[in-house]
């Protein structure tokens, strides 16, 4: 979309979270959005799994 917009590391970023969100089960993404699912344990293992929870923190502090 504005990948123009974004540098190298933050394209491959993108490219990360949407090579995971479309490995995970569509039916579980439908449940979670209806708040069917409390806690998506395989969702959020597989996010940790592949280095998405930290997203937010700075490096120092083990994120990314």
């Amino acid at each position: 979309m504005f990948d123009f917009l974004m540098n190298e590391e933050q394209q491959k970023l993108q490219q990360e979270v949407r090579d995971f969100v479309g490995s995970i089960d569509k039916q579980l993404i439908l449940d979670m959005d209806a708040e069917k699912v409390q806690y998506p344990t395989h969702f959020l293992q597989e996010a940790g799994r592949r280095n998405l929870l930290g997203l937010r923190f700075p490096k120092e502090y083990g994120g990314r």
